[in-house]
Formats: structure tokens, C-alpha cells, sequence
């Protein structure tokens, strides 16, 4: 037997026979085209629309996350510059086929030395000419394989477009030899409830019809199993899914100390799903999808909406409404779509909004409205409203400041930076709670953006240097007597979610389908253990270390 390690998604175990992703076309030939131009033309707008629509087909049925970055794709599909360089190719006397390959090459060069979010988004152009240059052709694009039964689907990283509709009585598990905690897979595969293991780098060698065992509490790959360690995992997964089926109860540890699980949301048509799967509230509320689809702000109307909606989901829960984080990979027309060199550190989140601060109140104005709303008529949620990427003392008091001129009982900010991390015991002092974005103080901590496949191995939230500016957000809510909530991606690690309460963490928000496994974690643990597991991590010298230290700590099998 051979284990091939990588990052694991969850705890769920899955076997079965190998079914590796197609490789992608090789370029096309550059021989001169036999047609007119104009009929070239046509061939590439059709295909190029064809595509278009086929990502936004697939985004309505997938919703959720993979909706928008199907969306995203689309747009990306028909973006005039690419319109405009795969035409002067045309032009030239090129195939369609050729113009396609060589535009979007030459785009994805482009963005990719760019890096940042933009250097991110080469790689869905690669998927996207696929896609192009396959309805030209008119065969299949490369995609997920169809053997003729259930499968573990290998590939170097999945492309949204087929990580959206994966046919989950087929797929039993994934495994990438790319990617992050924070890719794209990674994230549809929380969601999707899949079991996967991303970033394994030695699965290049795993072949088609080979037999393996997928161990996402492992995060391992487990090659040649024999028949006992099959049998282990068919065990351990039987028992996994007879838990997920148990009654749900709220989150507490073994010792009884409560341990809220709430749900991300990104928009209010998920209340519903997340309150079946036991959400007991909304962590974090992600206002964007009110904007992003939009050339101008939405009203006051249109936001109060939505917000009565979500609200009269969870009637007495905690909802914790995040105001527009806009800028960097979401930038708008309307607030700040300005050139910036450097994105990531320019004017988004607060930053924006005060720069912008009518939008600011016009948010802060339905939320109040939409309070008052289902208060009227008892359907009341707790609502709370905090600030994204709030980096000083002086942003947090201006924000708190604002809210309160609304109505807003209990105004907090997000901890996404190292400086508000650091001061965390100063900010508290004005900021009703804290919630640490993990994806955002991740990066910002390894100086790794988080959407860039180059430095994915750096986007871990396991890094000791992150667990300790959690520790640091979590004493300082101590000693204010204030919350502090986690509601970034490393609050769906099960493992990890018990060293986050161990630093302090007094709730944990989620992708809903994480709350499950999250939940047993913590059964299973006291106080003292979560604190002792915590001082384990702490002590490594990285991220890896720190996950095996934990691993070790509170006895998990790193193996089926």
C-alpha cells in the first residue's frame, strides 16, 4: 500500500476504481484557413456564444457558489478584447479554431503576469477556449469521464464548469493534483458534499481501473488497499453517514460548552437548505449578490427585500449580515472599478464603501427597514451587521458609529488583516464581536494570494502564523467578554475547527453541508482537549506540521 498525501475536504471516506480526466486538445494547426473571413467570423461568434450559454445553463442548475463563477465564465467567454484579438486573427487568415487557441493564450500570458485574482482567472480561459474550440469541431470538450460506473474522478484541477453538475451517484470521490483548502474544487466540493483530496501532488501516478481509497480526515490517498483496510473504509464511511442522519442538536463539545454552527450564506434561497442541515443561524451573510449582476447600486427596496426574506428564515436566530465587501476580485462599476496595480491592497471592503459612503447608508437603511419589518409581524431574527477588511481602530469606531445612527444593536467588523488581528484587543473595545475571515488573514499573513494556484501551497489556514493572530483575536475577546466567530473556509476542517475553539473561537460558520461533520468533531472533544490541541498546533513550525501535531493530539486515525 501507498499513501499519497494531499489536503483533505471534510471527513468522508470513499473507494473505488480510478477514472483520470481527458487531457486537454492539443493547439490547433496553423495552416491556412480554406473559408472566407466573414464565415470564420461566424463560426467563432456562434461557438463563442454557444459556450456562453451552456456556462449559464449550468450555473442555474448548480447554484449556489458555482452559479457565479459560471457567470463568471460566461462573461469571460464574450469579453470584447478577446472578441477583438481572435478576429484580427481571423483576419490574418487564420482558422477559427487557430485564432481561438492563440487569443486566449495570449490573454491567459497576459493575466497571468498580472497575478493576483486576474493571474487566477488564466486558468478558467484554458477551460473556456476548450470548450470554444470543441463546439467548432462540434465533439465533446474534454470532461469529467463517464466509464459506465461509479468512479474516483483524478485530474489536475477541475474546472468549475465541470465541478458544478458532477453526477454524484457516479463520482465517489475527487482527488487533484492542484490546488488549495481554498480552490475552487475545494469549495464546490464542501459544498457539494464530496469527498476529496486536493493538492496531492504524486496522484499523477495513479492510473485508469486501479483501486483506491480516498481519506479525506487523512487527507490521503491510499493505493493497492487490501481487503481489510477496504473493509475499514467501507465501515468507518457506514458509520459517517448513519451520523449524518442522527437527530440534529446544537453545537456543543463533549463537556457541554456551547459551540454555535451557522451557515455562509451568499444569498437568502439557501435559508431553507441550511436550517434542514441544522444551521442554528447565519455567520455570515454575503450582501454581494445584491450588486455584482448590476451596472448601478440596487435600492433600498430591492436590498430591503431580500434582507426580510433571510430574516424571516431564522426567526429568533443570530444573522450576521456582512455589508458590500467590493474591490479586489469583485470590483464595480458603480464603487470601484478604477485601475488599481495591486488589487488586493487597494480600496476595497470599508475602505470603499466610505469612499462611497451613500452606499454605505443606503445598505444600513434596508437592513434597519428589513429589521423592523419582520419584528412587526414576529419574525424577527437577531441581526447583526459588521464592516469586511477593517484594518485599524479608527475604521472600526467609524463603522460602529454609522450603524448605531441606523438602529444596528450590535455592530462588529471582520478580522481579515494582520493589524486588526494584532489590535484586536483595542478594536474590541468599540466592536460589539469579531468574525476572522480565514480565506483573507490567510493571505494577507503568508503574503499568498488566496486565488492563485502558483502560491497555493501557502494558503493554508493550518500555518502557525495564522492560529497565532487567532489566538490573539480570541484572548482579546475574552477579555472584552465579546464573541469572536470564525467564518472562513477553515471553519469547515472538522480537525481544525477544534483548534479554532481551543484559541478561543466561541462559534463557527460554514458552508451548511460542512455542519454535520463539524458537529461530531466537537462531540468528541472537551474544552481542555480543544485547548491542548491548540497549543499542539501551535508549537509546530508549519502548516503541515501543525495539522499532523493535531492529528496526533486528539488520536485521529491519519490512516482507513
Amino acid at each position: 500500500m501507498t499513501q499519497l498525501r494531499g489536503v483533505g475536504i471534510g471527513l468522508g471516506i470513499a473507494q473505488g476504481p480510478v477514472a483520470r480526466m481527458a487531457e486537454p486538445f492539443p493547439a490547433p494547426s496553423d495552416a491556412p484557413s480554406t473559408l472566407d473571413a466573414g464565415s470564420e467570423t461566424t463560426r467563432v461568434r456562434d461557438a463563442v456564444a454557444g459556450v456562453a450559454r451552456e456556462l449559464e445553463q449550468r450555473g442555474a442548475q448548480a447554484g449556489g457558489a458555482a452559479q457565479d463563477v459560471l457567470e463568471a465564465q460566461a462573461m469571460m467567454a464574450e469579453d470584447p478584447s478577446l472578441e477583438t484579438e481572435i478576429d484580427a486573427r481571423i483576419a490574418q487568415g487564420h482558422t477559427a479554431e487557430w485564432a481561438v487557441h492563440d487569443a486566449f493564450a495570449s490573454f491567459r500570458d497576459t493575466l497571468t503576469a498580472m497575478g493576483g485574482y486576474l493571474g487566477e482567472r488564466a486558468a478558467d480561459l484554458d477551460d473556456v477556449a476548450q470548450r470554444v474550440i470543441a463546439r467548432l469541431r462540434g465533439v465533446p470538450a474534454p470532461g469529467v469521464p463517464d466509464p459506465g460506473h461509479p468512479f474516483v474522478l483524478v485530474a489536475k484541477d477541475l474546472a468549475p464548469a465541470d465541478t458544478a453538475l458532477l453526477d454524484l451517484d457516479k463520482v465517489l470521490a475527487l482527488v487533484t493534483t492542484e490546488g488549495g483548502p481554498t480552490s475552487h474544487t475545494a469549495i464546490l466540493a464542501r459544498e457539494k458534499s464530496i469527498v476529496a483530496v486536493v493538492g496531492a501532488v504524486d496522484a499523477t501516478s495513479l492510473v485508469d481501473g486501479e483501486t483506491v481509497i480516498v481519506d479525506a480526515a487523512g487527507g490521503l490517498v491510499l493505493t493497492e488497499p487490501t481487503a481489510d483496510e477496504l473493509d475499514r473504509a467501507h465501515r468507518r464511511a457506514a458509520d459517517r453517514a448513519a451520523a449524518a442522519s442522527a437527530p440534529v442538536t446544537p453545537g456543543a463539545l463533549k463537556d457541554g460548552t456551547a459551540i454555535p454552527l451557522l451557515a455562509n450564506l451568499g444569498n437568502a434561497d439557501g435559508a431553507a437548505d441550511a436550517v434542514a442541515l441544522g444551521a442554528e443561524g447565519v455567520g455570515l451573510f454575503r450582501t454581494e449578490f445584491l450588486f455584482l449582476s448590476s451596472s448601478s447600486a440596487p435600492t433600498i427596496a430591492q436590498q430591503r427585500a431580500s434582507y426580510e426574506k433571510l430574516l424571516a428564515a431564522f426567526p429568533g436566530k443570530k444573522v450576521v449580515v456582512r455589508v458590500l465587501d467590493a474591490g479586489a476580485d469583485k470590483p464595480l462599476p458603480f464603487l470601484n472599478d478604477a485601475h488599481e496595480e495591486n488589487p488586493a491592497l487597494g480600496l476595497r471592503g470599508l475602505r470603499a464603501l466610505r469612499a462611497s459612503e451613500d452606499i454605505l447608508r443606503e445598505q444600513l437603511t434596508a437592513l434597519a427597514e428589513a429589521d423592523a419589518a419582520t419584528r412587526a409581524n414576529g419574525q424577527g431574527a437577531d441581526l447583526w451587521v459588521m464592516a469586511p477588511m477593517v484594518s485599524t481602530v479608527e475604521e472600526t469606531a467609524y463603522f460602529t458609529a454609522i450603524a448605531r445612527e441606523y438602529g444596528v444593536k450590535t455592530a462588529g467588523v471582520m478580522v481579515e488583516v494582520p493589524s486588526s488581528a494584532l489590535l484586536a484587543d483595542r478594536i474590541l473595545a468599540h466592536a460589539d464581536f469579531a468574525s476572522i475571515g480565514t480565506n483573507d488573514l490567510t493571505q494577507y499573513t503568508l503574503a499568498a494570494d488566496r486565488l492563485l494556484g502558483s502560491v497555493a501551497s501557502f494558503q493554508d489556514p493550518w500555518h502557525p502564523a495564522v492560529l497565532r493572530l487567532v489566538r490573539e483575536v480570541g484572548a482579546a475577546g475574552r477579555a472584552h467578554d465579546k464573541p469572536v466567530g470564525i467564518c472562513g473556509e477553515a471553519a469547515a476542517d472538522p480537525l481544525l475547527a477544534v483548534v479554532l475553539v481551543g484559541l478561543g473561537a466561541t462559534s463557527l460558520s460554514m458552508a451548511p453541508t460542512a455542519l454535520a461533520d463539524v458537529r461530531a468533531s466537537l462531540l468528541e472533544n472537551t474544552l481542555a482537549d480543544a485547548q491542548r490541541v491548540a497549543e499542539a498546533a501551535l508549537a509546530a513550525d508549519d502548516a503541515a506540521s501543525a495539522r499532523a501535531a493535531a492529528r496526533a493530539a486528539l488520536s485521529v486515525p491519519a490512516t482507513a
